[in-house]
């Protein structure tokens, strides 16, 4: 009697299964990381959050398991724990510019196009995200205005004085741009279809 009888090639194959569902878990705890450019690694995760080092761009980090809306909780190689923005790290196998994923996803990609496509069909598509990623309806519920974050922007506001300077040293000249026509009136929708 064989060694890959039926039963055993089924018992093999539920193993590999087991093994690559448990594997991005396992991975996620101890992940490698480059920042991609410098940041400040927060004790907690927000950007108000104290500032527990400062990380060049380029250095090495290893994420850890915590993650909390776009928040990752990273170790620097100095051995500072604290809080970096998803959007400031990046693997690093990838150049930064969104076309590359992790070495697990790459082997990820590669078992599923074994089991979905033949050798001759497979195909790869470049894809791009982008948005906020990590905020789900729990996080916009519990969302808090910050009222020091607005009056912080409006005293970067630009005076008159101040813009009226700024043309003259840029020699800009002033322009008569003509009213937009008013829009007209907005129109009952019923059931979805304007009328």
């Amino acid at each position: 009697m064989g060694l890959l009888t039926p039963l055993n090639l089924r018992a093999a194959v539920v193993l590999a299964a087991a093994l690559a569902a448990a594997a991005p878990a396992a991975h996620a705890q101890d992940e490698a990381a480059v920042v991609r450019r410098a940041s400040e690694l927060r004790a907690t995760p927000a950007a108000d959050g104290a500032v527990a080092a400062s990380l060049p761009a380029d250095s090495q980090v290893t994420r850890l398991g915590d993650r909390q809306g776009p928040w990752v909780k990273v170790k620097a190689a100095s051995g500072a724990t604290g809080w970096l923005h998803m959007f400031d790290l990046r693997s690093p196998g990838s150049t930064g510019d969104g076309s590359g994923g992790g070495t697990m996803a790459g082997a990820l990609r590669g078992v599923t196009g074994f089991f979905s496509k033949a050798p001759e069909q497979k195909t790869t598509t470049p894809t791009a995200t982008i948005g906020i990623r990590g905020l789900g309806a729990e996080d916009l519920a519990q969302a808090q205005p910050d009222l020091q974050a607005v009056t912080r922007m409006e005293k970067l506001r630009a005076s008159e004085a101040d813009a009226q300077r700024f043309a003259k040293q840029a020699n800009l000249a002033p322009v008569n741009v003509e009213p937009l026509p008013a829009p007209a009136p907005a129109t009952a929708i019923q059931s979805g279809v304007t009328q």
